[in-house]
């Protein structure tokens, strides 16, 4: 299930065994609207893409997060329900995604819902190669249902190209200490599925929700609803962080996000492709189902600004990083929580 590594235990065996990288990698990144609990009609769309990213030539095809059964409405249903919609990794949908890479030579990674041989159930990425292999990350920070597990380990992994994936599902990434961890275990390219945008945050200049009327009139007003796309509940707040993530640790960075309807919020979409100095090489702000291609230039890698800086670094000083102050909260409570954080720390 590929390289399931804790925060020290870094594999370097895998890391020795690396054929030589081809001199570019052909990605893409989709944004498309679920159709909540309606496997066939998503992985419709997932085989639809997955055919038209092989015939331009990609290697790697990234799909959002829980885009087999559709995301923000999960967290209204009782846990029952969520067991009858989830599956394990060997189950009938990653194997779909599976098979359908072999035959068309590329490799996927969808979001499903996962239940584990013990019953407990998981926002989980399935990455699967063309050469058979799955592997597949737990989402570190879940917070959508009371019944949703958190993983514990990070996803890095080689591949038939040379070049080594990360993943981290969406929050994963707003939390620095991760995608460091991943560039730290050799990855060069990461997976970033996501549901977000437009959402009720709490944040007094964080995002707001878009209004659904500009979403259902996107035929009549293009216009309106790429504004909002583009706007500060879309494009400019990913733009706060996303690219920093990409820059400060030598990364192609493969951002895929849900588009439209998800149960009372409009997703943003702005599939994107980064590469390691943080710059944008493909993205789109269409308010529909959509892909954007780019062959990412591993050329790039050796003398990223972020790749030379990560070998200045001084762990010993890093211990403040895995100290415990005791205000820790778990990832629902920290996601849920109205009450304001403190300031200042006193280690």
């Amino acid at each position: 299930m590929g390289a399931r590594c804790g925060v020290l235990a870094i594999d370097t065996r895998t890391r020795r065994r690396r054929v030589s990288p081809e001199s570019t990698l052909r990605c893409a990144s989709v944004q498309f609207e679920p159709r909540p609990d309606d496997k066939a009609h998503n992985l419709s769309r997932v085989e639809h893409f997955m055919r038209r990213a092989a015939a331009e030539g990609v290697r790697v095809v990234v799909f959002p997060e829980m885009c087999l059964v559709g995301y923000w409405h999960l967290r209204r249903q009782p846990a029952a329900r969520l067991r009858e919609l989830a599956e394990p990794v060997t189950g009938p949908s990653v194997t779909f995604v599976r098979e359908l890479a072999a035959e068309l030579g590329i490799g996927a990674g969808v979001g499903f819902l996962e239940v584990d041989d013990q019953g407990r159930l998981f926002n989980s990425y399935a990455v699967c190669l063309p050469d058979g292999v799955v592997h597949h990350h737990r989402k570190l920070h879940a917070f959508e249902h009371p019944a949703i597990d958190s993983g514990d380990a990070y996803t890095v992994f080689d591949t038939p190209w040379g070049v080594r994936l990360g993943v981290l599902i969406c929050w994963d990434n707003n939390l620095v200490e991760n995608v460091r961890a991943v560039a730290l275990m050799g990855a060069s390219v990461l997976l970033a599925p996501h549901q977000t945008g437009g959402t009720a945050s709490r944040s007094p200049h964080g995002m707001r929700p878009i209004p659904a009327r500009l979403w259902h009139r996107r035929d009549r007003d293009p216009e309106a609803i790429e504004a909002e796309l583009r706007g500060p509940n879309g494009r400019e707040w990913l733009l706060r962080w996303l690219p920093a993530r990409a820059h400060d640790n030598g990364l192609f960075i493969l951002f895929s996000n849900g588009v439209g309807v998800d149960d009372d919020e409009i997703r943003t979409g702005n599939a994107m492709i980064l590469d390691p100095y943080g710059r944008i090489i493909e993205e789109t702000w269409a308010a529909a189902d959509a892909m954007v291609v780019a062959d990412l230039d591993l050329g790039l890698l050796p003398m990223s600004t972020g790749r030379r800086w990560i070998q200045g670094r001084r762990p010993e000083l890093y211990g403040i990083l895995t100290r415990r102050f005791g205000d820790e909260r778990d990832p629902r409570t920290a996601r849920f929580s109205t009450e304001p954080v403190a300031v200042e720390r006193r280690p």
